[in-house]
């Protein structure tokens, strides 16, 4: 049994103000090239899509075009589940229709039929479909008052995929979590629940032979490599410069035990931390790599430079940050300035509050800004933008 493990697209992305709808295209053709030649049984997608709820029709037409090139063109089946950008009503629109065309997009993480079976020589491979557990929904449609955090969601909805399951029958199981282990890309990622409760135990999955994962963005392994993150489509922060982007290409044999190949992604614009006095920048621009590629540059000059950001972009039009590193006594240099980019929310407001108020936030004030924070979070993934 073959199949390629992918997620995170994101289709509909900014970066920095940025349109990435041309770039994601670049690599989703590669994509396709790279499921023509491999033939898998499967092309599996882990969540997040779209970047947002209510996507914009670049986006709704690339992934159209994406789907009617593998699905029809090649006749590769594609199983698909919504994540926490996504809206599960929206991703899942013609779902029926599709399903008749081999197109399987899964929504609700509670959806009784999120099965699709797929066969070889060896018999019948079960690939369960766990969208995005969000726990009031769970909580509201299993009807169990006590599921609060997202480790019982996950544990309930995988409890119900267990009970259904053939024993000695293959399986696979997709899904969209941040697995406790797991490496995040903290200005890339959102979170999936304020204060650090979004995060499940490997053990959730234990049983399955291969569990494809979405949401965080560096591909990696956890557990005995049973575990996957295939990692998001392109790099989505400069948090991201290290990542070595692309797809697992999964091989199972007849045990179910499982080779993954890795298989980059090469993109249009790469995404670049590059590093200089602005003299040496604007004077030798091709000691710096592809001058189209979307940088952060961290500028060593300590005086001030008249419209740097538009004097730099005359030789590298795509600078989309600039971090100024010996600019100051308080400056990020010698580590006093606090870090907001790397800060979560709720961090940030605690130090919001402290330079307000003069006195540190109580638990209960905390957890009042959480119970809102999270409520506008939920609001948001239905908002249009």
């Amino acid at each position: 049994m073959k199949v390629i493990h992918t997620a995170d697209w994101h289709l509909g992305r900014l970066f920095h103000a940025q349109h990435l709808t041309e770039d994601q295209a670049h690599v989703l053709e590669q994509l396709i090239c790279v499921i023509r030649d491999f033939r898998p049984d499967a092309l599996i997608v882990a969540g997040d899509i779209y970047d947002r709820a209510v996507p914009p029709p670049e986006a709704v037409r690339l992934l159209d075009h994406f789907l009617r090139e593998v699905a029809l063109g090649l006749r590769v089946p594609v199983i698909m589940i919504a994540g926490n950008h996504d809206s599960p009503d929206r991703l899942g629109f013609g779902a029926e229709l599709l399903r008749l065309q081999n197109v399987h997009i899964f929504g609700s993480p509670t959806d009784p039929c999120g099965r699709v079976t797929l066969d070889d020589g060896h018999g019948p491979v079960h690939v369960y479909c766990l969208p995005y557990a969000e726990p009031p929904l769970v909580r509201a449609c299993l009807g169990e008052a006590n599921l609060t955090s997202h480790e019982q969601a996950v544990g309930a909805c995988v409890r119900r995929i267990r009970a259904a399951h053939h024993p000695g029958h293959r399986s696979i199981l997709v899904g969209h979590a941040f697995v406790v282990g797991g490496e995040e890309s903290r200005d890339s990622e959102r979170p999936l629940a304020i204060g650090g409760a979004d995060q499940v135990d490997a053990s959730c999955f234990d049983g399955f032979d291969y569990v494809a994962l979405g949401h965080l963005h560096r591909p990696q392994r956890l557990a005995d490599g049973r575990i996957r993150y295939s990692g998001s489509l392109l790099k989505y922060s400069f948090s991201e410069t290290d990542h070595r982007k692309g797809v697992h290409l999964v091989e199972m044999n007849g045990a179910g035990r499982c080779h993954v190949e890795d298989v980059p992604l090469t993109p249009q614009r790469d995404v670049r931390r590059v590093r200089g006095r602005f003299e040496d920048l604007v004077s030798n621009p091709e000691a710096y790599g592809s001058a189209q590629d979307y940088l952060l540059v961290e500028l060593e000059d300590e005086g001030l430079i008249l419209d740097a950001m538009g004097r730099l972009r005359e030789w590298f039009p795509n600078v989309m940050h600039i971090e100024r590193l010996n600019l100051g006594t308080s400056g990020p240099a010698n580590g006093t300035r606090p870090n907001h980019r790397d800060a979560r929310t709720e961090e940030i407001f605690s130090r919001f509050f402290l330079d307000m108020t003069g006195v540190e936030i109580t638990k209960p004030q905390k957890e009042a800004f959480t119970t809102v924070l999270e409520q506008m979070e939920r609001q948001g993934r239905e908002a249009a933008v």
